[in-house]
């Protein structure tokens, strides 16, 4: 009986233990997509001859920033 109860503890345990490490992955993803792998493709679009698309996409996700930055601020 207390090996059952031990068992399906210890699969709770683990569950909530996974489910934590879900959250810190994707929290990781996040911040290596936002911190590396933007700037790096708007360099890659400038060395390559695109930045009359780099330029747009830098004016629209600076302004995003800007409007969250106020909105936060509030």
């Amino acid at each position: 009986m207390l090996t059952i109860l031990f068992f399906i503890l210890l699969i709770s345990i683990f569950l909530k233990v996974f489910g934590i490490a879900i959250k810190a992955a994707w929290g990781v993803t996040k911040i290596v997509g936002t911190v590396i792998m933007i700037p790096l493709f708007l360099v890659l679009l400038v060395v390559f001859g695109f930045i009359s698309v780099a330029f747009p996409i830098l004016l629209v996700i600076g302004a995003i920033v800007l409007i969250k930055s106020i909105v936060v601020a509030l």
